[in-house]
């Protein structure tokens, strides 16, 4: 793959054979990050578990303490009463059947986040082809099912992001903007990696976390010593 000259200079920045602090990993990315554009920092964290197996899944949410810089549009499955609460919490699409046809048939997915209700996920459970794939369906170890929409929605658009392992047993997340300090990026970064260290499946053996690479949008990865993590 070719690589343009704004990356081979960053890359020259980095050693492939260290694995850095925290501090310094952030502070890399961050000089890395030389795109026209607000560069995406996210976190890859390959995890010692096979998710293929229930009782070793890793999911769940965190709320960064200084979200991650883009703003998320909330669609929430409601009827009655919490319709009125999710519009006056900020929802940006509130329905119910109604939404069903323009989501499979018409492809509509202008949306980043689905809340539900419990009493709608029969509803929602018809787009699970659609929803599924893409990461969208509401779940409740995600606290995206839930009869508190307010509390999901207001948490959701402070930061709130969910975790999950690929196919792969890597979690694949958002810590922030290049545009953010250093010390808001280690903010969201040691909350992030706190959460998922806490979520460790008790049937996990062996290492845990076998490698942690934060990395810019454009830009290329940084390996973190994962000692560090407990």
């Amino acid at each position: 793959m070719k690589r343009g000259k704004k990356y081979i200079a960053s890359a020259k920045m980095i050693d492939r054979d260290t694995q850095y602090d925290a501090a310094e990993a952030i502070a890399l990315v961050k000089k890395s990050a030389v795109a026209k554009f607000d560069e995406t920092i996210e976190a890859h964290i390959r995890l010692g578990v096979d998710g293929r197996h229930a009782d070793q899944q890793v999911r769940g949410a965190v709320v960064l303490p200084h979200g991650t810089g883009k703003s998320v549009r909330v669609l929430v499955f409601a009827k009655g009463d919490k319709v009125a609460e999710a519009e006056a919490a900020g929802a940006d699409f509130v329905g119910g059947d109604e939404l069903i046809p323009k989501i499979q048939n018409e492809g509509w997915l202008d949306f980043d986040v689905v809340v539900a209700t419990p009493d709608m996920m029969g509803v929602v459970g018809r787009l699970g082809r659609v929803l599924g794939p893409k990461g969208l369906m509401p779940n409740p170890k995600a606290g995206t099912v839930t009869m508190d929409v307010t509390k999901a929605i207001k948490e959701i658009k402070a930061g709130k992001i969910e975790y999950r392992l690929d196919k792969s047993n890597i979690i694949h997340v958002p810590v922030g903007k290049a545009s953010f300090t250093e010390e808001q990026l280690q903010d969201n970064f040691s909350t992030l990696m706190g959460a998922i260290v806490k979520a460790r499946p008790a049937s996990a053996k062996g290492q845990y976390l076998r490698s942690v690479t934060l990395v810019s949008t454009m830009g290329p990865g940084v390996k973190l010593n994962t000692t560090k993590f407990g």
